[in-house]
């Protein structure tokens, strides 16, 4: 299950993204700004990359990774964006036959992504969806 923090803001300026070569979505600022928040507090995360659904990157500490996925929906060049965060515990193929190490409603990632995104205050609607 995965944990999706939503919000609307106007801090990230899509059109300097690089395009997604796979489907328009937009994602790839937004991840970029999240990997330097998230370098500050010890993670080790890849740079974003390209999915179909928006764009993802790797983030990894105390040998717990994660995928963290980004898609912004927006209406032509109006601001603000809508924005969805996606966080999903990697987990081998015995942990999930055997339901171990599953990611919990306190899950470490998530806590510290929703903190970083309430302390900006150019964030708004913040919204969380635990194990959906």
């Amino acid at each position: 299950m995965a944990h999706l923090i939503s919000f609307t803001t106007t801090k990230f300026d899509v059109s300097k993204e690089t395009p997604n070569p796979i489907n328009a979505i937009a994602g790839q600022g937004l991840l970029s700004w999240l990997h330097g928040e998230l370098a500050k507090i010890g993670w080790e995360v890849t740079e974003p990359d390209a999915e179909d659904w928006g764009w993802y990157m790797m983030a990894e500490k105390s040998s717990t990774s994660y995928l963290v996925g980004a898609s912004g929906e927006f209406e032509g060049d109006t601001l603000p964006t809508d924005w969805i965060v996606q966080i999903h515990k990697q987990r081998s193929l015995l942990e999930k036959l055997t339901g171990r190490n599953k990611q919990t409603d306190d899950d470490l990632l998530a806590g510290e992504i929703e903190s970083i995104i309430r302390r900006d205050t150019s964030f708004t609607k913040v919204e969380i969806e635990k194990n959906a």
